[in-house]
């Protein structure tokens, strides 16, 4: 039986690995990103989502070494490595980094792009700590091969082992499958997401794609425009944003116009809703509720009737926009074998277990 060539050490449940403290960063005289804060657990994946030019990946890198900040300050394992003045460099922070596209030497073998991090180790120790890792990603006869003999997905494994080889602090991920066909990035992100936690390793991901987000992360911090609008639980993203922004980035859904009638109660055109309504939104005041696909149930026997107007065919189920007596659209997360034709009515209900109302803007 093979024994473990480096002792990698065992992460504290909940203690803070990384705490990023309302960090500013700029390139020239435009601001990047805006007094961002969040904190990571050891042992804990947490992920940075948000569309291309929100400052995510500048973040990423600032915790790598590879940029300043600005203001703020970012601390890993309770020692300050970034601050205004002050940048530890990136090899002495005990990172791993797998970059966008992934970065293989392409003249060495798997198993010299896996140990070219493993300085001061002998020849020996060396080769049971790649072949150690060739079996954690699944290639346990790739050692001999080059980068360019692996597929995509194969080279994304190889990239996780060579950054996960000198047991890193810290494992830093950009866009690691935005070269990948879909079907494959699910997942795969599914398996680097047990390969991280097999390995006892604190990561942190970023992503424009919610789908991997939600395979591989903990947490997961929606950014826009330089601001941290939500760090949060996918479910709580889901059900529970913060801003309209998350509510639009985050799965699929529609706001539709409300009253709120008290602290407890909203009048749709659908019907009543019951829930907490936020302080600003309460006294008749006109709002705004977000209704998910999965809010709006088909019912045969329901007097509330819509008229099909879309429909996208997803396999299991099809997602129908319905469109209202008033002209407003919504959506509804149908099982397949309810095949309805454009143009037809179908009887509706609404079934929200979360309340979701923004003021009217």
């Amino acid at each position: 039986m093979m024994t473990r060539s480096i002792q990698c050490p065992v992460p504290v449940p909940g203690a803070p690995l990384l705490e990023v403290q309302e960090i500013r960063q700029a390139y020239g005289s435009q601001e990047v990103v805006k007094g961002l804060s969040f904190g990571l657990a050891q042992g804990s994946i947490g992920c940075l989502l948000g569309p291309s030019g929100c400052g995510k990946t500048t973040v990423l890198r600032g915790v790598a070494g590879f940029e300043p900040v600005t203001g703020g300050e970012i601390v890993l394992n309770g020692a300050s490595v970034s601050r205004p003045g002050f940048m530890l460099p990136p090899e002495q922070r005990r990172i791993g980094m797998v970059f966008q596209d992934y970065a293989l030497f392409p003249h060495l073998s798997v198993a010299d792009n896996i140990a070219f991090g493993l300085h001061g180790m002998n020849r020996q120790d060396k080769a049971l700590r790649v072949a150690e890792l060739l079996e954690v990603v699944g290639l346990p006869d790739s050692g001999r091969k080059f980068p360019h003999e692996l597929s995509g997905g194969q080279q994304q494994r190889v990239a996780l082992a060579r950054a996960l080889a000198p047991c890193p602090a810290l494992l830093l991920l950009d866009e690691p499958f935005s070269s990948l066909d879909v079907e494959l990035r699910e997942r795969l992100g599914q398996e680097v997401r047990e390969i991280i936690k097999q390995q006892n390793t604190t990561a942190l991901i970023v992503t424009h794609d919610q789908h991997e987000a939600f395979a591989i992360a903990d947490e997961i911090g929606v950014m826009h425009q330089g601001v941290l609008q939500q760090w949060d639980s996918a479910y709580n993203l889901y059900h529970q944003p913060a801003s309209r922004f998350v509510a639009d980035f985050i799965g699929e859904g529609v706001l539709i116009a409300g009253t709120a009638l008290n602290g407890e109660q909203v009048e749709t055109e659908l019907g009543l809703l019951k829930g907490e309504i936020p302080e600003a939104c309460r006294d008749r005041r006109k709002v705004e509720v977000l209704l998910r696909p999965d809010d709006i149930v088909h019912d045969d026997a329901s007097p509330m009737q819509a008229e099909v107007v879309h429909k996208a065919f997803r396999g299991a189920d099809i997602l129908y926009t319905l469109q209202l007596s008033s002209g407003q659209k919504v959506l509804s997360l149908v099982p397949s074998h309810h095949n309805h034709a454009y143009g037809e009515k179908i009887g509706i209900r609404l079934e929200a277990d979360h309340v979701v109302v923004f003021p009217c803007a």
